[in-house]
Formats: structure tokens, C-alpha cells, sequence
């Protein structure tokens, strides 16, 4: 494992810069697209869309339902940049790649972060497409070391030992609850704790059952890494989980975790998962 940084803040203020040279608009939030959630950006008037290949030192994605591309523009007249597509560790990117982004929104002036994923449930209670608003983590590749923050910490960024015992910022949670309340998705929306997994094998029976003692409502394989360098930065962040499959538990069943049922899931949901963004981005202007 690498004792230090891949990237300097010389190479994360380049890309930040080559960005606000490109474009007028200055987002306060950042909104990272799960899989297949990437139509989060079409929602954006006065839209802005560069795809990652052709922004200096920026990572590409590789997977199915990412677009790869960043997409500035204006929802409800709040500025953002919203990425269709993130990074994974189980793509081969080591933490610092994954998370470049992240410390790049910070440098171009951004506060409040959002992220979604699509996970599976683990929680008995959870339904197939509930909409969960992440209230904690446990970062199952952090146990192992692989933490965004290991290696040298530049003090331009954050402190050498953040808190992550604030994570998910209350208030953002709180609204987010409202919001969905208002759009009349209340009767879908959970709050849970969400456990990443470096993947990209679905979990075995055992490991769901290990997850679940651990009081992990939901896996995944994302969200966790920029979590952690959003808040380093200080930026707030409002983490949701679109639950996309009930996570096997039973030797006895023949279900079996895919990537298409994933997809599908989340096309069915996704025009509410948008509408409570919109309506929630109002509230935090």
C-alpha cells in the first residue's frame, strides 16, 4: 500500500482551475450519481457538461450505468455540478483517485455534497426500492487500511485526524426527511447505516450475516471514500441509498444479486429519487 499521496494540491488546484476557466458557474453543491442515477444532471437548466477524458488529471469510469461526465448547470437557481458517473476502488483506482473529485468541488468553492449509490438491503424491514437517507457508516475498507487519508495529510485540505462521528450532516437529514414528507415519498423512505464493501462480488451469505450483526442496514461498494474526504475538506454531506435488491440471508433461497436487477430498480425509482433532490435543493439554498 502506498505510504503517501498519488496527487499534490498543485494537481487537484490545475483541475479546479482548468474547470473555472471553462465556466461561469461557481456550484455550491455537488451531487455524486450512484449507478444508473446519472439522470440526476437532467434536471439542470443553463447545463455545462464536460466529459471526464477531457479534464486535466481527471480519472475515467468504466462502469455500466456511469456516464462520465461533470454537468454544471442550475436546479431550482441553486448552482451545481453534478458527476454522472464516480470512481470505484473494485475498478482498480487506488483511495486517492477515487476521491480526486471530491477535494476538486472543494477547491471550486462547493459546500454542501450529496451523494447516492444504489445498495443492497440488509435490513428485514427495508423494501426493494425504498429510498434510504444514510445516518452513519461503517467503512469496511478503512478496517483494512485503505482509508482516503492515509499517507501524508495536507494541511490545505484538513486536519491530520478528522471527526467522523458527524459524518452525515443532522440537518441536511432532517430537510431531506421533510422534503421527502412533502413529495409524498415518506411512505418509502428509511434511515439507515450503510456499510461499504470494497466489491465487486456481491456479498456471501455469511458476510450479509456478519454485516447485519454489525447493524449495517445497507451494503454497497462506493460512497463511504468520499465521504470521508468531503468531510475533511468540511464540506456537509447528505448521503442516500436507492435499496435496489434485498440482500440474500437463507441457504435455501435461489435468489442471486445482479447488476441488471440493480439497473432496473433504479430506473423505476429514479424519478422520485429526483424529485426529492429538486424539492430538497430548494430548502438548502
Amino acid at each position: 500500500m502506498a505510504a503517501h499521496c498519488r496527487y499534490s494540491y498543485e494537481d487537484y488546484k490545475e483541475t479546479a482551475d482548468w474547470i473555472l476557466a471553462q465556466t461561469k458557474q461557481r456550484p455550491k453543491v455537488a451531487i455524486i450519481c450512484g449507478s444508473g442515477l446519472g439522470g440526476l444532471a437532467d434536471l439542470l437548466e443553463d447545463k455545462n457538461a464536460f466529459p471526464y477524458k477531457s479534464i486535466p488529471r481527471f480519472p475515467t469510469s468504466t462502469v455500466q450505468g456511469h456516464a462520465g461526465q461533470l454537468v454544471f448547470g442550475r436546479l431550482e437557481g441553486c448552482e451545481c455540478v453534478c458527476m454522472q458517473g464516480r470512481f470505484h476502488f473494485y475498478e482498480g483506482y487506488n483511495m486517492d483517485t477515487v476521491t480526486y473529485p471530491v477535494r476538486v468541488f472543494s477547491l471550486l468553492g462547493v459546500e454542501t455534497l450529496i451523494v447516492t449509490n444504489a445498495a443492497g438491503g440488509l435490513n428485514k424491514h427495508y423494501s426493494v426500492a425504498d429510498i434510504m437517507v444514510i445516518k452513519d457508516h461503517i467503512n469496511m475498507p478503512g478496517f483494512a487500511g485503505q482509508n482516503p487519508l492515509v499517507g501524508h495529510n495536507d494541511e490545505k485540505f484538513g486536519v491530520r485526524f478528522p471527526c467522523m462521528s458527524d459524518a452525515y450532516d443532522r440537518t441536511l437529514r432532517d430537510l431531506a426527511k421533510e422534503a421527502a414528507k412533502e413529495q409524498g415519498c415518506g411512505s418509502f423512505l428509511q434511515e439507515g447505516v450503510y456499510c461499504m464493501l470494497a466489491g465487486p462480488t456481491y456479498e456471501t451469505i455469511a458476510e450479509s450475516r456478519v454485516l447485519q450483526t454489525l447493524g449495517a442496514d445497507a451494503v454497497g461498494m462506493s460512497t463511504v471514500p468520499e465521504v470521508v474526504v468531503a468531510r475533511h475538506c468540511g464540506l456537509r454531506v447528505l448521503g442516500l441509498s436507492l435499496i435496489t435488491n434485498k440482500v440474500v440471508m437463507d441457504y435455501d433461497s435461489k435468489e442471486k444479486a445482479n447488476h441488471t436487477e440493480v439497473l432496473q430498480t433504479t430506473e423505476r425509482r429514479t424519478q422520485d429519487l429526483q424529485k426529492l433532490i429538486r424539492h430538497l435543493i430548494t430548502k438548502i439554498k
